[in-house]
Parts: C-alpha cells; structure tokens; sequence
C-alpha cells in the first residue's frame, strides 16, 4: 500500500489540516496540483487507513517510504540527548523542507515544515503582521525575542505568542496559529 503514496499524496495529506485555517490558500494550491476536491478527500481517507494498518511502516520507516530518501540528515544536541534531523524538499514549498526529528531510539518526536538552509527568511514585518504560508516557527523565534510556545492542542498543530512594536512605541500582543510548523493565522491577544 505505501507505493500509493508519494509526495504529492503527502502534500495533500498536510493541505488538509491546513484547510480548518486556509481554505483559499489550499483550494489554490489543490488546483494547482492538479488534483480534485474529491481526490484530496480520497487521499486523506486512504493515509487515515494506511497509517492505522496494522503492518503499515512507522515513524521514520514511514516517511522515507512516502517522501523517498532524505534530502538531508544531521545531528543536533538537545540538553543532554543527540536527535537527528531528517529532511525532506516538497514541491509545493520550495523554500521550506519537511523535517522529522528522531530521538536517541529512532522514535520521531516531531514533524513539521521547517526554513530551508539556503533561503533567506522573510523580512520583518510591520507591526507583527506576519502573512500565512509565509513564515514558519523559527522564524517567529527570530523575528520576535518575547515568543512564548503554548501546549499544543493536536499533533499537527502549534500555537504561539509573541509580543511585536506597534511602531509608535508601544507593543501589540499576538498569537499564531500554526500547521505543520506553516503560518495560518495571527490574531490580537487582550
């Protein structure tokens, strides 16, 4: 079942928790895949069953049978433990690579969409109004010293708070909303 599977599969798979958030921007990108609104439905139902079948691969196992092999992998020191970053390149971002990070055991411990090494991030904004699909975790870490990581309330998804110059002095407190570690949305925190 996995050779039904590949990167164009996976996109749509990631597109479809998108949607909650931005519906035009994954109707544009669906479209200009090529593929159909019915076909992207097909898809996710057809991963759901993959990935609770009992024999289906897991963890890293899975990706690189879904994404083919790593564009990249690296290791990185986290406290006292070394994991290993894992990268892949996606058509549909060609400026980011979708990074799995495995523990000392293998275990993946994160997946999500991450700054590609040779691009540059996107120039600060004004007053904190990041654009969806634009930005991705680390760069609100860059752009915004006073960033605040919520607990996540699923898997796929990451909340953050982040206080930006209002540009006459003051501070304007805000929270985004992400999806695979891409931008949907940023809203006003009271």
């Amino acid at each position: 079942m996995t050779q039904a599977f590949g990167v164009q599969e996976f996109q749509l798979v990631l597109l479809r928790r998108m949607a909650d958030f931005q519906p035009v921007l994954v109707e544009r990108a669906r479209s200009g895949m090529g593929v159909s609104v019915g076909e992207m439905r097909q898809v996710n139902a057809a991963w759901q069953r993959f990935v609770r079948a009992k024999g289906a691969p897991r963890g890293m196992s899975r990706l690189v049978a879904v994404l083919g092999p790593q564009l990249s992998v690296r290791e990185q020191r986290t406290g006292d433990l070394t994991c290993r970053l894992h990268q892949w390149a996606l058509p549909l971002w060609p400026d980011l690579r979708f990074e799995a990070v495995a523990g000392p055991d293998g275990g993946v411990w994160q997946e999500w969409l991450v700054r590609a090494p040779e691009t540059a991030p996107p120039p600060v904004p004004a007053a904190g109004e990041l654009a969806p699909w634009e930005y991705v975790v680390s760069d609100l870490e860059r752009l915004f010293p006073e960033v605040r990581h919520l607990p996540e309330d699923a898997p796929s998804r990451w909340t953050s708070r982040f206080a930006a110059p209002d540009g006459q002095g003051g501070t304007l407190r805000r929270q985004a909303r992400f999806v695979h570690g891409l931008l949907q949305e940023v809203t006003p925190v009271d």
